[in-house]
């Protein structure tokens, strides 16, 4: 069997020529990241500066044999484990919001994967700007233990919302619910790409 042969029936397809890009590889982002490259989306596009710490392994997608490496360098490399033929560009950069037209002007959707509030701010608002049509999917209330029920996804436009859009970084972050939240943002993403290539694959061919 093939990895993508139990996909839901013509997601695999459309997934394996999307584009989908990735604005930070800590705890929301890397996660996001593998259950994107599982689900077979074809490319991504990971931004990230810092490198991997250990104090990164209670919640992100590393290992202690990442320690010191760039995160984009060591998140490419899990990646292609999982599916060695995905497509990566891995940009070891500070983003500004000058850069996000230019570095994700081939993503079709971008999760937004930043730690502050004021980062996750100027790039919803730099992306909506460049791309109107283009969906980002952001996340909000990460923090603390349990509280499933207090998790959810909310859309607006072309913004989807994800978590409690309450707690803060005070609370700590454990592993299980940083997960759950990066996975609505990857589900969010995924289904959004599926229902557009289906509308796409309908539309009458003169």
């Amino acid at each position: 069997m093939g990895i993508f042969d139990r996909n839901v029936p013509g997601s695999t397809e459309i997934l394996r020529g999307a584009t989908v890009g990735i604005a930070g590889c800590g705890g929301l982002g890397s996660q996001a990241a593998a259950s994107l490259v599982r689900a077979g989306v074809g490319r991504l596009i990971l931004v990230d500066c810092d490198r991997v710490e250990e104090s990164n392994l209670n919640r992100q997608h590393y290992f202690l044999e990442d320690l010191g490496r760039p995160k984009t360098e060591a998140l490419a490399a899990r990646l292609r484990s999982i599916e060695p033929e995905v497509r990566i560009t891995s940009l070891g950069i500070r983003l500004t919001p000058a850069e996000v037209p230019s570095v994700f002007a081939e993503a079709e959707v971008l999760i937004e994967a930043f730690d502050r509030a004021e980062a996750k701010r100027w790039l919803i608002e730099a992306w909506c700007r460049a791309f109107p049509d283009r969906l980002i999917v952001a996340a909000s209330g990460v923090s603390g233990l349990g509280r499933n029920e207090s998790l959810r996804v909310r859309r607006s436009g072309m913004i989807v919302m994800c978590g409690d859009g309450e707690s803060d970084m005070a609370e700590g972050l454990c592993a299980p619910r940083v997960a759950v939240v990066a996975n609505l943002q990857a589900n969010a993403a995924v289904e959004h790409l599926v229902r557009r290539g289906m509308e796409r694959a309908e539309w009458p061919r003169c």
